[in-house]
């Protein structure tokens, strides 16, 4: 995707054209909402940033939303121990990122607009059950299941794991996925589909885009592990249940 956006364009111009491009700002303290109405050589003069190192990075921010993760169509051929590094660089990292992002747009969008579009309050709330369900969510795949998927992978055996059956996790890890999806959707219907309200700020832009860009990671996300790495795992364990065990493995 290109743009015919450039310096002489004001910084809310870009963030309404291309609201991925509201991270950058972020990233160099230019405000989009407020002060959105300068021209972004301005706001990077007034800024003291570098305009072209500014200007660079909106437009890497732009190809990146257009081009997607490419880099997820080889996931299926990976060994389960790839297919584990590559969420936890790739979804997990990105949920690391932006969730405390997020958690200041919502809190400043509903602390300004919540008296006068009442369905913030409730798409707050869903984004708070969603994030309170994802951080411990990614600290026990990172720490116990992924480990343990590894292991088998790698001895081509199974341990006494301490939880038992390696399916013990998985089907954890397939319930919080559920509690997701359902918080997922409460943020969307909230906002009948991330639809900026008449009058809504870039910040409230900012927000929306961020939330709907969490939910297609996210529905990336499950879909590797419910559709792929689990099933694979599940499937090697069972396949190996009759070999020589390890001895018990310490947590």
């Amino acid at each position: 995707m290109t743009t015919t956006l450039s310096l002489a364009h004001s910084v809310s111009q870009w963030v309404i054209e291309h609201p991925a491009t509201s991270r950058v700002f972020e990233q160099y303290k230019i405000s989009y909402c407020c002060g959105g109405g300068q021209p972004l050589e301005e706001a990077c003069v007034s800024g003291k940033v570098d305009t072209q190192a500014v200007l660079m990075d909106l437009l890497e921010a732009i190809s990146c939303r257009a081009a997607g993760d490419t880099a997820e169509d080889e996931f299926e051929s990976k060994s389960l121990a790839d297919m584990c590094d590559s969420i936890t660089s790739t979804h997990h990292e990105y949920l690391k990122r932006e969730l405390p992002r997020l958690t200041l747009l919502v809190d400043r969008v509903v602390s300004v607009h919540g008296n006068h579009h009442m369905w913030l309050l409730r798409l707050g709330a869903s984004f708070q059950k969603l994030r309170d369900e994802l951080v411990p969510h990614m600290s026990k795949e990172e720490q116990m299941l992924f480990p343990a998927i590894r292991m088998i992978e790698q001895s081509q055996a199974v341990p006494q794991f301490p939880f038992g059956s390696v399916d013990s996790p998985i089907r954890m890890m397939e319930h919080e996925h559920d509690v997701a999806n359902q918080a997922l959707k409460s943020i969307r219907t909230a906002s009948s589909d991330f639809t900026l309200p008449e009058g809504g700020c870039n910040t409230f832009r900012a927000m929306l885009d961020g939330l709907q860009e969490l939910e297609a990671d996210l529905f990336r996300h499950i879909h590797k592990e419910n559709n792929v790495l689990f099933p694979r795992a599940s499937q090697l364990a069972a396949k190996l249940s009759g070999t020589s065990r390890a001895g018990t493995v310490s947590q």
